[in-house]
């Protein structure tokens, strides 16, 4: 068991270091939006070490396609965390290809309620969205927490959601962000991160 947690932390490590070159390399080629958060700086090694604690647990606990799942989805929020970080920006592909490989995979498997799962978080971000015309809510963490809820089901990602809310408004005071926008997908990459070995030890 030992060795294959540490199997699956270096395997887990790559994935997170991978995703970073992909958020890397997409952030440089696209534009800030000149209303959007202050760009920041993303913490690479701390991301590909937290991926590395995930692989250790999901290896060990989850069955193969489990793990494959799971890795590449932790390329995308490695990647997401990167690009909204320094852009302000969350790319459609690395939150729509993994949900709809999740979807895609339920379909194959009569696994109806992962739709459930993923509209649940979906609508109210949306309507945050809406309502604030995308500038209080982005369009692309409205797609991210649709991803966690496919993965982690309904009830997991929305209290994990709603401990991001809390954690980015709490976060957001205490550095002086009382007004402005601010990058929100790293906070729902870290509740979705923390979710999925939480979830997999249960």
């Amino acid at each position: 068991m030992i060795a294959a947690a540490l199997l699956g932390a270096i395997f887990f490590a790559a994935t997170g270091y991978v995703g970073a070159i992909l958020g890397l390399w997409y952030a440089e080629r696209i534009e800030a939006f000149p209303d959007g958060p202050v760009p920041g700086k993303a913490p690479v090694g701390a991301l590909v070490a937290a991926c590395a604690v995930i692989g250790a647990v999901v290896t060990t606990h989850a069955t193969q396609g489990q793990v494959l799942l799971i890795a590449i989805v932790c390329v995308a929020l490695v990647a997401i965390w990167i690009t909204d970080t320094t852009r302000g920006i969350v790319p459609d592909v690395f939150t729509l290809g993994p949900l709809g490989l999740i979807l895609v995979l339920a379909v194959w498997q009569h696994d109806w309620f992962a739709f459930l799962s993923a509209a649940v978080p979906f609508v109210p971000f949306a309507l945050a969205a809406m309502l604030s015309r995308g500038r209080g809510m982005g369009w692309g963490d409205v797609k991210m927490v649709a991803l966690g809820g496919a993965l982690l089901g309904a009830q997991t990602a929305v209290l994990a959601f709603a401990l991001a809310c809390l954690v980015a408004v709490v976060l957001s005071y205490a550095r002086g962000h009382r007004s402005g926008p601010i990058a929100f997908a790293p906070y729902l990459a870290a509740a979705i991160g923390l979710a999925i070995p939480l979830g997999i030890l249960r």
